[in-house]
């Protein structure tokens, strides 16, 4: 198909695909190493490197060890078979390129509480002990790098062999084939959707699993949770619940609507988020920093204020598009935009722009209060040391690049109009300088 050529040239595949193989498995497992073993000091990990060269890094390297393919095992099939086996509500995505609609099963919140119901059993009865997951997480990471590459080559195969609906194809290269996914919604059988499971329900369920993983560990060293810890692991709670109850509404964004399941989203599903999302909890176990009830309470606070308007900006648009315009906006009638294009088949349609209300701050407003939300779930861990914040500094690259990119796409889809709605909402992001 044509349009995956558009979105990414060759060259620029080659170099992120190149820099996400070569570069980022290292990090993961130095970040790991660093947290855990050298005091989430990275002059440490770098003095060791210095000493040892690449043969001292080969020896942190954890081999994937039973234990840790065992865990990941159990962990993928019972989050599999809750994704399969609990009700939920019938909900369609968005029309595909190709004209398809694909049928989800909204059970996300169900299999959320169902998952730490389960896994806080199992160490309240003394069944499994989770702090295993946490002695064994360098492994952990490894094992989950070398499973998630076989898991995207098995993908590519199916992908070639057995297509799950007409949203798949080839560009004629099997590099940007693998890398950018062949097809849009990957299925086993009729009703497992496989970018659900690896997004979702193995992706996000796990950033919650460990950060409760993390509490636990600090609670079974120490005796005590730490208010840093508190802060951190309820912040973090907060944030996936938001995203389970706002499960069916991410199934409309850019992640699932736009993107393939190839390397690039399912490598970073299962191997990014549980290592990179989960850092500021990774470091807090050992560093119990007390911040005092004054200081917990207000970062919680603000915490939990930036999450809630992140809610509401999505909440605000997803309304306004369900209800075609006709409801309130803060309190009164919404102004907007009714611009019109033509999808791929020669159709012209309309669609609706809101430029008030959140979206009349700016044109991805949402994103500030969720960088701001990932710095005040890191900032318990004050500053003396930069590693925690990474996550923090990723987030607001990763943001601001989607942003330009759904820009961009909105600009060669929209037009005139796309330009009458940057004349009325003029910042991209953060209202008044950017």
């Amino acid at each position: 198909m044509g349009e995956t050529n558009t979105v990414h040239s060759p060259l620029v595949t080659y170099a992120s695909m190149l820099s996400l193989l070569c570069l980022c498995p290292p990090f993961v497992i130095l970040l790991w190493y660093t947290m855990v073993h050298a005091d989430g000091s990275i002059s440490q990990t770098w003095d060791y490197l210095k000493q040892h060269g690449l043969q001292g890094f080969i020896e942190l390297w954890p081999r994937p060890t039973a234990t840790a393919w065992k865990i990941i095992a159990c962990y993928g099939a019972f989050e599999a078979a809750l994704q399969l086996l609990l009700p939920g509500k019938r909900v369609e995505g968005p029309i595909s390129p190709t004209g398809n609609r694909p049928v989800y099963k909204a059970n996300g919140m169900a299999a959320y509480f169902v998952t730490l119901a389960t896994y806080l059993g199992l160490w309240w009865f003394g069944i499994f002990n989770p702090t295993i997951v946490y002695d064994h997480l360098g492994e952990i990471f490894s094992a989950l790098i070398f499973g998630s590459f076989i898991f995207c080559i098995l993908l590519y195969i199916k992908g070639h062999l057995s297509p799950s609906s007409t949203d798949s194809g080839s560009s004629g290269n099997a590099i940007i084939d693998f890398y950018w996914g062949m097809e849009l919604y990957p299925r086993i059988g009729k009703n497992f959707d496989i970018k659900v499971f690896t997004n979702c329900r193995f992706g996000m369920m796990s950033w919650a699993v460990l950060a409760v993983t993390y509490c636990i560990k600090q609670y079974e060293v120490n005796g005590t949770v730490a208010d840093s810890m508190l802060v951190n692991t309820i912040l973090m709670l907060v944030y996936v619940t938001k995203f389970f109850w706002w499960e069916a509404g991410y199934w409309n964004t850019m992640d699932i609507a736009h993107d393939r399941a190839g390397f690039y989203i399912c490598w970073g599903c299962l191997v990014w988020v549980p290592s990179i999302y989960t850092s500021p909890g990774m470091y807090l176990v050992n560093h119990p920093v007390n911040l005092g009830t004054q200081l917990a309470l207000f970062i919680l606070v603000a915490g939990i204020l930036c999450i809630y308007i992140n809610y509401d900006c999505d909440r605000q648009r997803q309304e306004f598009r369900r209800t075609n315009g006709k409801c309130l906006v803060w309190g009164k009638a919404p102004s907007k935009i009714v611009a019109s294009y033509t999808t791929t088949s020669g159709e012209t349609k309309t669609s609706l722009l809101l430029t008030s209300g959140w979206w009349g701050l700016s044109r991805h407003f949402h994103y500030v209060p969720e960088i701001s939300a990932a710095f005040f779930w890191t900032v318990p861990a004050l500053f003396n040391h930069f590693l925690p914040y990474f996550y923090v500094v990723f987030l607001t690259i990763l943001l601001l690049d989607r942003a330009k990119r759904d820009d961009d796409r909105c600009r060669s889809k929209y037009g005139k109009y796309w330009k009458l709605y940057c004349q009325k909402v003029s910042y991209r992001v953060i209202p008044g300088i950017y």
